[in-house]
């Protein structure tokens, strides 16, 4: 039987754009159907514009290019969608219940659903924050988030949907901008260090948030969908955690290789958000299920942010 192929909604965003290239080494390029509502800055590959509220046009692709899995990553992430709470609500969560039942009539092999931190709140403690905590999250992008949680674990227990989620921590990588999040400014601040010596931070200089490289990320992502079905005992989002830092601390890395970098402290709502979610997570349930692993720690990862940063900014 020849390989299924694999769709990525939200292609273009900071995840989708590194795992696309990622299964495309793996699967092959004409495996992968990528898809976004709007055109992708590189030209490669198999892309599709799609709008995920548009259930019809979903149906045609995944029946168009016989879709065997699919990884639903498009949504609008915390910040932004507090400045409009219905539209996301409608993005993050009604479109995932229509995927969640079309993956199912088209017997879908597997669903990846990212989660995140975001899905815990003020109740939750702070400090290596376990597996499973009361969820009370403070955004409706959390909202949404911890609802599709239960909606995983409904499907899988209902219909046997082999439905996969990690908790994404806030996610550090070169290869683009980030879209709308709490957590941006740990990206933003290499590439104010690099083109202004100079950085206004959002959030407290003592706020600690876990984080994780892209590259841990992208494996992390690839792990979970490639292990044994029976590995994967918990079907609604595993805690992942790479690194955590405050912005004092990530300033202090930078300045070992941009000495004289300033950075300023100009806290907005964006860090009371920060302030309701874990300072540190324990991911022992992900580790031992499925040998999740992180490889890079603060000063790799800020030395290979760096070597990537001015490479590509130099053939700017």
């Amino acid at each position: 039987m020849a390989e299924k192929t694999i769709l990525i909604t939200g292609a273009n965003g900071q995840i989708g754009s590194v795992l696309a290239k990622r299964l495309a080494k793996i699967h092959g390029e004409d495996r992968i159907i990528k898809t976004d509502i709007s055109q992708p800055e590189e030209e490669w590959g198999i892309f599709e514009f799609l709008n995920v509220i548009d259930t019809d046009s979903l149906v045609e692709l995944i029946e168009t290019y016989d879709i065997g899995e699919i990884y639903h990553l498009a949504a609008i992430l915390s910040a932004n969608g507090e400045r409009n709470p219905r539209i996301t609500w409608n993005v993050n969560l009604a479109s995932y219940l229509n995927m969640l039942h079309i993956a199912v009539e088209h017997k879908i092999e597997k669903l990846f659903f990212p989660s995140t931190i975001a899905v815990f709140g003020p109740t939750t403690p702070r400090e290596n924050t376990a597996q499973d905590v009361p969820l009370l999250p403070s955004t409706v992008y959390g909202m949404s988030k911890a609802t599709g949680e239960m909606w995983n674990q409904y499907f899988y227990d209902q219909y046997g949907l082999d439905v996969r989620s990690i908790r994404y921590p806030g996610i550090i990588g070169y290869q683009s901008l980030p879209g709308g999040g709490t957590t941006d400014y740990a990206v933003e601040i290499f590439h104010a260090a690099i083109d202004h010596g100079v950085f206004d931070c959002y959030l407290n200089h003592d706020t600690r948030l876990p984080m994780i490289y892209m590259e841990d990320a992208i494996n992390a992502t690839i792990d979970i969908m490639q292990a044994p079905s029976e590995q994967v005992k918990l079907r609604y989002g595993y805690n992942i955690s790479a690194v955590n830092f405050t912005p004092e601390e990530i300033t202090a890395e930078i300045r070992r290789h941009y000495p004289g970098f300033k950075m300023n402290y100009t806290p907005d709502y964006r860090e009371q958000i920060a302030r309701s979610w874990p300072s540190s997570i324990d991911d022992s349930a992900a580790k031992n299920d499925w040998q999740w692993q992180p490889k890079y720690d603060l000063t790799q990862m800020v030395d290979d942010m760096f070597t990537n940063l001015t490479k590509s900014k130099s053939h700017v």
